[in-house]
């Protein structure tokens, strides 16, 4: 459930969609956590949304800048960020 044209290009978009997820605006059912993680078909990065069976929810491409400096924000969330 990525959507190719949904692309975070920035800290502050990935800051912002972790918003959203955390206060639960999408109406997401069964969230347990958020990862980074690249496809096991191309390598390509993303941010998964995941349910409490660690199946993916909803997911965001990332580029590799956010993929490797947005891992405190997804591990820590955006309040321990500020």
């Amino acid at each position: 459930m990525i959507n190719d044209n949904d692309v975070i290009l920035t800290l502050e978009e990935l800051e912002a969609f972790l918003r959203v997820i955390e206060m639960g605006t999408l109406g997401l059912e069964n969230v347990a956590g958020v990862a980074l993680a690249r496809s096991n078909s191309d390598g390509r990065p993303f941010v998964a949304v995941l349910d409490d069976k660690q199946q993916l929810v909803l997911g965001r491409w990332v580029t590799e800048e956010v993929f490797e400096n947005g891992k405190d924000m997804v591990r820590y969330g955006t309040k321990k960020i500020h």
